[in-house]
């Protein structure tokens, strides 16, 4: 069955906890549907290796990150794990929306709670773990975080994992490939 342009247009939300696979799973599915426009954050963290500015997030100062908010140019915002900023940039969202093109937003659980309020509309997708265990595995995979924001990010992980049941959709991330085959069904996007 395929969806209407209308559905498939319809802005997509995609949050859960930390190391839950949020980036790979839409990596994955932009793969699949290059069609689908993925929003960049911004954020006032600095890059990791081999992140690139204005393709993996645009990153800012925090004085411009304030600017944005001030203006009202941030769709939502929030400052995540105790520390920094993230937020998206609310125009190139409307844009595609008015363009009808499906769009999906990668975000943490505060900024959909965000855009839930100026945006009902959207489809809200919850991105779990198999386990909390597999959860803190994956973040220690990573090798991203010292030892403190591991902490910090684990502690941050309990809560938003109590949170799934305000997410339209639930979708467990066991593999990449199941997991973005079920998105895909959830936005409706047209299937060979």
């Amino acid at each position: 069955m395929h969806a209407s342009p209308a559905q498939e247009s319809r802005l997509t939300v995609l949050a859960g906890p930390t190391a839950v696979g949020k980036g790979t799973v839409s990596a994955d599915l932009r793969r699949r549907y290059p069609q689908v426009w993925l929003s960049v954050s911004a954020t006032t963290r600095a890059p990791r290796p081999g992140e690139i500015d204005g393709v993996h997030y645009h990153f800012v100062s925090p004085e411009e990150f304030d600017r944005l908010v001030a203006e009202g140019q941030m769709l939502e915002w929030a400052v995540v794990h105790g520390h920094n900023r993230y937020g998206t940039p609310r125009g190139p969202v409307e844009e595609r929306i008015a363009q009808g093109l499906p769009a999906l937003l990668e975000i943490d659980l505060q900024g959909a709670r965000q855009v839930r309020e100026s945006m009902p509309n959207a489809r809200f997708v919850f991105l779990a773990p198999p386990s909390f265990e597999e959860l803190e595995r994956r973040l220690l995979g990573r090798g991203t975080e010292d030892a403190e924001e591991r902490a910090r990010r684990l502690e941050t992980a309990h809560r938003e994992l109590a949170a799934a049941a305000e997410f339209d959709h639930v979708i467990v991330n066991d593999t990449v490939t199941r997991a973005t085959d079920e998105l895909v069904s959830v936005m409706g996007l047209p299937t060979e």
